[in-house]
């Protein structure tokens, strides 16, 4: 762990990635151990300012310019790529609106320690965060509890060392081993769900998927539910909504059904237009649950 990539991507959020660039800075120099950092950021056509912001106040970090179309997945696949030209033994993929807490590194550390223990091999280490406001559990690593629903547990940190499925890549370290093994991001994705894909493709190549012991951070939740206001919007938003990259993302939720959970693949398609063309109907039947 003697030479970290950090991996982040920006879009028009000028205040809060200089705010994640610098707790970054400070759980860097919290740090007792030698640890080499480089910092790959994709600002992906923000218009802000970001990136004189960030050449000004962090001018360590190794700025990458986006289109304005990578969104999220493709902006950390655009960092990502550039830092593996490079010799590193880890990669931390971090959201730009997560705070990380000092203790982050000695965690990795920890995690390290007890996957080469219990695996004989290093793996993907989770970093749980907080609500900086009510310190709820906002994201981290879930189980799957019930494959042909879908359906997983986000589980809290507890001071050990947890198994999961998903992980969140709000913070995400990845050691330099299991991207020989099994690459980075899967390419398809736009936005969300390529951190579950992730995480679901190293479990299938038996590389250990580890939640670290401690929350590592705060990040405020910014998702409502997929279908939640749709009965509230005309027929062509809720067109919109459905296949946009910030909304349902209804193509790339599609790509990860059929990698992983096939079954469920039809049967999401046809929920998915049913919520589009009847959202009156779906509401009806939520509240019944």
């Amino acid at each position: 762990m003697n030479h970290i990539a950090v991996l982040y991507t920006s879009h028009n959020r000028k205040t809060k990635t200089l705010k994640a660039l610098a707790s970054l800075k400070n759980a860097w120099h919290s740090h007792k151990q030698p640890l080499q950092i480089t910092i790959y950021l994709t600002d992906d056509g923000s218009t802000d300012g970001t990136t004189v912001a960030v050449k000004q106040q962090f001018h360590e970090v190794i700025i990458l310019q986006g289109n304005g179309n990578l969104f999220w997945a493709g902006g950390m696949i655009n960092s990502w790529k550039e830092a593996i030209k490079n010799q590193h033994n880890g990669y931390l993929l971090l959201n730009d609106d997560t705070f990380i807490s000092e203790n982050i590194f000695d965690d990795i550390a920890l995690t390290d320690e007890y996957a080469l223990k219990t695996y004989e091999k290093k793996g993907v280490y989770i970093g749980s965060t907080k609500d900086p406001e009510t310190e709820k559990l906002t994201y981290g690593g879930a189980v799957i509890t019930n494959r042909f629903l879908y359906q997983f547990t986000i589980l809290k940190p507890d001071g050990g060392f947890q198994e999961c499925d998903l992980g969140n890549a709000n913070i995400m370290y990845v050691n330099a081993g299991v991207v020989d093994k099994v690459g980075i991001l899967s390419e398809g994705y736009v936005h969300g769900i390529a951190d579950y894909d992730y995480t679901l493709k190293c479990k299938k190549n038996d590389i250990p998927v580890l939640i670290m012991p401690n929350y590592c951070g705060s990040c405020e939740r910014d998702t409502k539910g997929l279908y939640h206001s749709f009965h509230l919007m005309t027929f062509k938003e809720r067109l919109t909504h459905l296949y946009s990259p910030t909304g349902i993302a209804f193509n790339s939720r599609l790509l990860f059904m059929r990698k992983f959970f096939p079954y469920r693949y039809p049967i999401f398609y046809l929920v998915g237009w049913l919520k589009v063309l009847f959202p009156k109907v779906y509401l009806i039947a939520r509240h019944r649950k």
